[in-house]
């Protein structure tokens, strides 16, 4: 699974930051440092993240998996995240797969403080189950992605889930082939600011006959779209242009332009 240093290494941080509080410096983990392998879940898990943000890997997984091994469910969310990313440990998807497993199989109490663990390891089995792990028991199977993501988008609201979802529903993966709620799905990511479901939803209006509200959608999506999405959201906002009438695309990018200005997706 590929992402940025930059993103892991925040994505990891910010979340495990707000768990913990930042509550003083770690301790090392040996007998004369007061935080042990017999150490509370708690003290290994703060353990692990003060080493993870120093740079000490090794460490942070030998206290994450004490951790996980006494059940902290941050400690398994971080452990399976260093392992698909390869941070830190040698990268292996199926270990990943399994502990985002085992988070997900344990489900999550309505307002627990360990939801994020939770829509987290379902959106990761729902990609694996994208496209399986080569090697490994797990094979593709697009009806547990769309099922996965599904339950991130209408349990928890999430807009990445509501985009993949749209998307596959869009695509008639994983089942059936349904405009109106592919449209429902991407409408709701795009509200909540995920500018490459603006730009899929943009592309469907268009396509409809809706041409000015097509091109709006497309051109805010590129505005606001990361270095990754931006070739092929460029792609279909390009093409849209140079199929629509002058008129349109005044019409077109002005309302853009007042979206953006008023912080609309």
């Amino acid at each position: 699974m590929q992402i940025s240093d930059r993103t892991r290494t925040s994505l990891l941080c910010v979340t495990l930051a707000a768990l913990i509080g930042m509550s003083g410096p770690a301790r090392a983990l040996d007998p004369n440092s007061g935080v042990s392998p017999e150490s509370g879940p708690f003290d290994l898990f703060k353990f692990g993240f003060s080493a993870y943000k120093k740079g000490r890997k090794e460490e942070a997984v030998e206290a994450y998996k004490y951790a996980a091994d006494k059940g902290h469910p941050g400690a398994r969310w971080a452990l399976a995240n260093m392992y698909a990313y390869g941070d830190g440990v040698v990268e292996n998807d199926y270990e990943a797969f399994k502990i985002y497993d085992d988070i997900a199989r344990q489900g999550v109490e309505p307002g627990s403080q360990d939801t994020g663990y939770f829509v987290n390891a379902l959106l990761s089995l729902a990609n694996y189950y994208q496209a399986g792990i080569p090697g490994s028991p797990v094979k593709a199977n697009l009806g547990a992605a769309r099922q996965l993501y599904f339950q991130a988008a209408s349990a928890f609201g999430v807009p990445e889930a509501q985009y993949r979802l749209g998307r596959m529903i869009l695509e008639g993966k994983g089942g059936e082939n349904d405009i109106q709620q592919a449209k429902k799905w991407l409408n709701r990511a795009r509200v909540s600011g995920h500018p490459a479901a603006s730009a899929v939803l943009g592309n469907v209006v268009f396509e409809e006959g809706q041409v000015v509200r097509g091109l709006a959608f497309m051109t805010t999506a590129l505005e606001r779209s990361s270095p990754n999405d931006r070739p092929w959201i460029q792609a279909l906002q390009e093409r849209a242009f140079s199929l629509a009438g002058e008129a349109d695309r005044r019409t077109a990018v002005a309302l853009a332009q007042d979206m953006l200005a008023k912080g609309l997706n």
